[in-house]
């Protein structure tokens, strides 16, 4: 059957490859309960961030320059001359805006800055002040806007439908409308997938069953998508969210695209209330199950990781915890399989 999204596996992986900075996160190894192979895709510490979401944000801005540069010149840029003097320059006339819960947010910022752009992140009052801070250390303006994300979401879209077309809303999630943007950054993310399925081919070492963590779906949908379109062998894939925010669970329960209610997750990250209409597409198609965990659940697998010696947050740890709780949650992992979860952040 057809995906409902289709994604640019091969730009993404060209384009960050050419990246001073990038380097191919780790695969590591150890085992979990009943013989249970655990294989760790560690994202701590991707492009000195401490967060997966990096591959996302700065591949968006970049290609979004790109595409801007050819629209107007019509001529095709190549990705080196973004660092160059007359791009650059040209470059400062765009300010990226975004919601962020955090991690998102500094992506975004960390693209702006590497090609002289602005940035502009609305944050909500639930987010650390961890990451305010260093949202302004890579040169970003902070606005407080609102109590929970979606209040910092609609600042973002309101900020960004006054006309000015220099002012370029890059958001992670997608609705009825606005799909460009959240594309690039999910492409980004596949860089992620592509890295597992060269190991995996190397090794001939493929995983049984991969938990994916969610918040709007974005990083389970490309995982997803990638694993269905190019992985030699096929696993269970398992979408992962806290019971405070079930917004993928319920939507898949009811066939269309549900906002839940719930109360502060300490999985910030992922206490997604509306999921991405093109992530959930992708999801209801190619995903073998959705399950909640507890707080509970996520603050035993932060420990359990700590053990192994990857320290992360209760979001970063949900798929280990799902994983962990399997048993509980109804999913059948026999003993001898192996296991792929990712570990999405770092501790700030």
């Amino acid at each position: 059957m057809p995906s409902p999204l289709a994604l640019d596996f091969d730009r993404p992986w060209t384009l960050l490859n050419q990246c001073p900075a990038y380097q191919a996160t780790p695969l590591k190894k150890t085992l979990a309960l009943n013989g249970t192979r655990l294989v760790l895709k560690d994202e701590t510490d991707r492009f000195g961030l401490g967060a997966f979401k990096a591959l996302g944000g700065i591949y968006a801005v970049a290609a979004f320059l790109m595409d801007r540069w050819h629209a107007e010149h019509h001529a095709e840029l190549d990705a080196s001359k973004l660092f160059e003097q007359e791009l650059q320059n040209w470059s400062n006339q765009f300010t990226f805006v975004c919601a962020s819960a955090g991690n998102h947010g500094m992506a975004v910022a960390k693209g702006a800055q590497l090609f002289n752009a602005k940035c502009r992140v609305h944050l909500a009052d639930t987010v650390p002040d961890a990451f305010q801070e260093k949202l302004k250390s890579l040169g970003a303006e902070v606005i407080r806007s609102g109590a929970i994300y979606e209040d910092s979401m609609q600042a973002a879209r309101d900020e960004c439908g006054l006309g000015d077309d220099t002012a370029i809303l890059l958001a992670d999630s997608s609705w009825p409308g606005y799909t460009e943007m959240p594309t690039l950054v999910m492409e980004g993310y596949t860089v992620l997938a592509e890295e597992m399925r060269r190991q995996f081919e190397s090794d001939n070492a493929w995983p049984s069953h991969v938990f994916l963590q969610a918040g709007v779906g974005g990083l389970a949908a490309a995982i997803a998508l990638h694993i269905r379109q190019q992985w030699r062998v096929q696993p269970k894939i398992i979408v992962v969210e806290p019971d405070a925010a079930p917004c993928l669970h319920e939507s898949n329960r009811l066939g269309k695209i549900t906002t839940v209610k719930g109360p502060v997750s300490s999985m910030g990250r992922l206490d997604c209330k509306e999921p991405s209409l093109l992530a959930f597409a992708v999801l209801q198609q190619h995903a073998d199950d959705f399950v909640c965990i507890t707080e509970s659940d996520a603050a035993g697998a932060v420990a359990f990781l700590a053990e192994t010696g990857v320290v992360t947050t209760p979001s970063g740890a949900a798929g280990v915890a799902a994983m962990l709780a399997a048993e509980r949650l109804g999913i059948s992992v026999p003993a001898g399989s192996t296991c792929l979860a990712i570990a999405t952040e770092g501790q700030f």
